[in-house]
Parts: C-alpha cells; structure tokens; sequence
C-alpha cells in the first residue's frame, strides 16, 4: 500500500491485485444476487442504460444510470484523496482510501443486518456498492501505475491478450530472453487477477446463498485488514519525524 508504480515488485502487485480481485468479484456477485445489478460491471450498466431508455423501461434505465455514477464518484473520490495526500506530503494515502472503502461497507452490512431492505426494492445497496467498487478500482490503477486492474475484467482479459501476444513474439528474439521472462511474469499476474475475480464471485454466491446477514461485514473486515499494515508501518516510520 506504500509504494507506486515502477517502486512497487511484481510479489506487491501479485497479493495486492489478488486479494482486492476476490473481494472484488465477491462483491459484485452478492451485489447482482441481492439486488439484480451489476456493481462493477459499468460496460453492461451503459449498455442496459442506453437498452432500457430505447425500450420505455425508464426506471431500469435510471438505475443503471445511476450505478455509473455512482462507481464514477467513487474513482473521484480515490483520485482526490490520493492528490490531497500526495500534495500534504502523507503516507499511506492508498492504505487510507482501502480503510475508507471497509469502513462504508462495514456501515452498510450493519444496517442491511438490523435495518434490511427486501432484496430488489432498492437501490441503495448496489449504488453504494458500485460507489465503493469505483473507490477500489481507482485506488489500485493509481498504485500499481495501471499495472493492475479489480473490478474490470474486460480491462483484464484485454492486458493479458496483449502480453500474451507480446510474450509470444519474445520467443523469435534470443537476446530478449530477459524480455521473455518478465512478460511470462505478467502473464501469470494477470491470469491470477482474473482467476481471482472468478473465484471471489463464487464466494460472493455461496455468501449470497448460505450467510447473507454476515457476509458482507465478513469482507468488510478482510478489506480492514489489508489496509491496516500499510497505515501501521506509515505512523511508524513517520514517528522519527516528529521527535
């Protein structure tokens, strides 16, 4: 959570995109169970938007609309964090925008428990949801320097094909055998965030299916989790600082 783009080793993005790649994909598949919307998935949210407005089904059309707005205010927000940090000269401001993410699912996973919504009668889980999606995917492209991608799996698929083209045309150059070896590297990355993303979606189904009440606080502390080491090795090295 503490370092950026070419400072970050590919075993930092490997457990980084991973991990946030199953809490993605768990997500997003409780999200559609619960409610019948995509919450990371804003290609297919544009494309039901523009579908339903031409069909008449305007209040289908609405809430899809409003899914992508919602995931765009959540990159926003990201983006805005990370820039005021970077500006004031903070650590950790990646680590911070994971804890916030934890901190608005754990909020919406408490009042789903005492204050729950019948399943598809609203639209403000999946809205928060999409919120919180946008939060992450913008929070790890800006880490990672666009090296890895959570919630968009076309953006994924789309990676790999690249390197795996490009790793393939290593194979006809001899002197770039140290070329070959880092794009098998990404390779492997980008296939683990994707089979990530498909394993998380299972989880987010068994959740779904087996511990509706509890399984979003259950991710909720698992997103805490993953941000408190960054913050707590950034007030560390800062408590030099200030004596």
């Amino acid at each position: 959570m503490l370092l950026e783009k070419s400072g970050r080793t590919f075993l930092q993005d490997r457990q980084l995109g991973s991990s946030l790649s199953a809490i993605a994909g768990a997500i997003n598949a409780f999200g559609f169970l619960s409610a019948g919307y995509y919450c990371a998935n804003m290609t297919g949210n544009v494309s039901a938007l523009a579908a339903n407005f031409v069909n008449g089904d305007i209040k289908v059309a609405f809430v899809s609309g409003a899914l992508v707005v919602c995931f765009l205010f959540g990159a926003m927000l990201s983006a805005v964090m990370v820039n005021v940090g970077h500006r004031r000269g903070a650590a950790g401001v990646y680590a911070y925008s994971i804890l916030i993410e934890a901190i608005i699912l754990a909020a919406l996973a408490l009042a789903k428990m005492f204050y729950g919504v019948p399943s598809g009668q609203s639209i403000v889980s999946p809205a928060i949801l999409s919120f919180l999606m946008g939060m992450q995917n913008a929070t790890v492209t800006r880490v990672s320097g666009a090296v890895v991608r959570t919630t968009h799996v076309t953006g994924m698929l789309t990676d790999l094909g690249i390197e795996l083209a490009n790793w393939l045309e290593t194979f006809a150059k001899s002197e770039e055998a140290e070329k070959h070896v880092r794009m098998l590297q990404r390779l492997r990355l980008h296939s683990l965030i994707i089979a990530c993303f498909i394993f998380g979606s299972g989880i987010g189904a068994l959740g779904y299916l087996h511990w509706q009440k509890g399984f979003l606080l259950t991710i909720a502390c698992i997103l805490g989790c993953l941000a408190l080491p960054g913050i707590f090795v950034t007030s560390t090295a800062e408590k030099p600082n200030d004596s």
